[in-house]
């Protein structure tokens, strides 16, 4: 038996898996958010996370 006869089966394994397109793929955050409970820092972080969204997405463009 050489060598490549043992990773035979880890090495078929990994074109197997199923690939998760990136627009399913979450972040793990859920979070519930009240606009009537925010105060100021938090609708200026809304604010700054909106922008930096547009920004990167205007790189990737």
């Amino acid at each position: 038996m050489g060598r490549a006869h043992g990773h035979k089966t880890r090495d078929r394994n990994k074109a197997s898996l199923p690939q998760v397109p990136k627009n399913m793929k979450s972040d793990g955050i859920d979070v519930e958010f009240d606009r009537d409970l925010a105060d100021h820092d938090d609708l200026e972080a809304m604010a700054r996370s909106k922008a930096a969204d547009e920004r990167a997405k205007k790189r990737r463009k």
